[in-house]
């Protein structure tokens, strides 16, 4: 460990955005990646290679989902993406000669403050990245600037999954489109939501199977570690392990000793049964900027999020104060934001530093502080957040006490050597399922189930497809894959969009459908093989897929 600091600090941004090609533009749909892009991905790939060129390796982890990496590789996608660049420089242009001729000088310069802004972004799009964004965060990665997590293939929930072979899918074809993109085995994983299940018996028709623990699917694809939230781990009982055994420390049979029983805490990560490590949130740092109460975000300076320009879409006003009409908030001042930026990250910077020198004078160790965001909260839904990250990795690096690592670092020089039982849980309201199970999106699940259960019985009956039903097969895990997107019931839950998040999975379960209907009948004319193209060209991702994956992993 470093012999200065007296901890360890790691930021942990989970990139996602669910597969919308083809399916909606505004206000839901492709729309959501075009603003992922201009508001968060690219300017946050600008300040990482700034801070390079400065001498500073930001050291983030980033996970980054293999739907989206789909949707950063597809050139449909990136065409229409280009041509939103463009509207969004037309819209500030004419925001600009509207509030000139109107003598509204201070609203015409945020014009061409946002003009000069999205001019940037295109820029950096063609000429520092190339149109390839996925390479420039490979580059990173390569340098050990950055370090890329990968996470399951469509984000699905896997918690209430409930076959093992579509658990076993959405990791296995995370982990390959990873390969595939990044060239090399990842080591961390993001399980979507922070969503997590131990082992379990479950019983049908009278047989009862052995359910494996998340972790085993991990595992038996060759990742390291996760991430769980604080409630997970703080406080439940840790074991000291018996042996350690294998090239990426596989934990068997922790010995338990009552004497040695210990109380888990977040500022460690800790061994599993089945050898794969979990590292947990940081709460304090958590709050910090998710809080819409205390975080940063909503200080009285800062952009306003939801209050839009009638004619541009444009955002003018700043938060002024959390607890008043969107009529009445005031003009937004960026001048008066950077000294915000500048305390908020100094802030940050000495929490992290208090927080790891108590844990250094109470237990004696190296610990670590673990701060998990969604990305696109930086640059999307807080403005500034862009600005801020930049800020609190050049005083982290500056800081003596702080080491900012990638968690793989971390992990692998922290040789952590107790075991924990993790229960189930997520990051979501209430610690457990709530945000994807609920009186409101109890219903996506028979639809799911049932999904799962033709799709076993295909893959047995149709052992070796060769030609249409391979094709027709291979689309059906598509669509399967996205019907179990988590981003649905989220949707539904938060209210976000409703409407169109049930759309969206009735869709996906009603082409499945057909397309399982299309596969029984065994005889295709054109209109069959018309149709499965038509679905092809809509729901292009994955091309690599094999049907195969989701035959049967049940274990009696």
């Amino acid at each position: 460990m470093n012999n200065e600091s007296v901890g360890a600090f790691a930021l942990v941004l989970h990139s996602h955005i669910p597969f919308v090609r083809k399916a909606g533009e505004w206000p839901f749909g492709e729309e959501w990646l075009y603003e992922g892009l201009m508001e968060t991905y690219i300017p946050l790939l600008d300040i990482i290679y700034d801070l390079l060129e400065e001498g500073i390796k930001a050291k983030f982890a980033i996970s980054i989902t293999p739907v989206l990496m789909e949707q950063l590789n597809d050139q449909y996608l990136l065409s229409r993406f280009e041509h939103f660049m463009d509207k969004e420089i037309e819209r500030a242009d004419r925001d600009a000669r509207k509030f000139s001729s109107r003598k509204d000088y201070a609203y015409e310069r945020l014009a061409i403050f946002y003009r000069t802004i999205f001019s940037k972004v295109k820029k950096s799009y063609y000429e520092r990245y190339q149109r390839d964004l996925l390479s420039a965060f490979r580059k990173l990665q390569n340098e050990n600037c950055i370090e890329v997590l990968c996470s399951t293939a469509t984000h699905g929930y896997l918690p209430l999954l409930k076959c093992d072979s579509s658990i076993y899918a959405q990791v296995k074809i995370g982990i390959e489109t990873y390969r595939k993109y990044f060239g090399k085995r990842p080591r961390g994983f993001w399980l979507p939501e922070c969503g997590y299940r131990p082992e379990y018996y479950f019983e049908e028709a009278g047989k009862k199977y052995y359910k494996p623990a998340l972790d085993e699917f991990l595992v038996e694809q060759g990742v390291e570690y996760f991430i769980c939230d604080t409630h997970a781990l703080e406080g439940m009982e840790t074991y000291s392990a018996e042996k350690r055994i294998g090239p990426y420390g596989e934990v068997k049979a922790p010995k338990i000793e009552c004497e040695r029983k210990s109380r888990g805490t977040s500022f460690l990560p800790y061994f599993l049964k089945s050898g794969c490590a979990v590292f947990s949130r940081n709460k304090e740092t958590g709050l910090q900027v998710w809080s819409g109460e205390w975080g940063y975000p909503g200080d009285g300076n800062y952009r306003e999020f939801h209050k839009k320009d009638s004619d541009s879409g444009l955002q003018y006003w700043r938060i002024t104060d959390r607890k008043i009409d969107l009529g009445l908030k005031q003009i937004y001042v960026p001048e008066n934001t950077v000294l915000k930026i500048n305390e908020n990250a100094d802030h940050f910077n000495h929490l992290v530093e208090d927080l790891l020198l108590n844990f250094r004078k109470r237990n004696g160790q190296y610990g670590i502080v673990v701060s998990p965001y969604d990305t696109e909260l930086f640059g999307h839904w807080w403005f500034e957040g862009i600005f801020w990250l930049k800020e609190v990795v050049k005083k982290i690096y500056l800081n003596p006490n702080v080491k900012a690592m990638t968690l793989s670092e971390y992990f692998t020089c922290s040789n952590p050597v107790e075991v924990i039982d993790l229960p189930e849980s997520s990051w979501g309201n209430g610690g457990k399922h709530y945000v994807w199970y609920n009186s409101e999106t109890e219903w996506f699940w028979p639809y799911i189930y049932e999904a799962e259960k033709l799709m076993e019985s295909a893959v047995k009956k149709y052992t070796h497809s060769k030609g249409v039903s391979r094709g027709l097969l291979n689309q059906a895990a598509r669509e399967l894959l996205l019907l179990q997107s988590s981003d649905w019931p989220f949707l539904v839950t938060t209210g976000q969009a409703k409407e169109y998040a049930t759309q969206r999975f009735l869709l996906h379960y009603q082409r499945f459908r057909n397309l399982i209907g299309i596969l029984e009948k065994s005889e295709f004319g054109q209109k069959e093989i018309n149709y499965l193209q038509e679905i092809e060209d809509i729901d292009n991702l994955f091309p690599e897929i094999d049907y195969y994956l989701f035959s049967s992993k049940e274990k009696e």
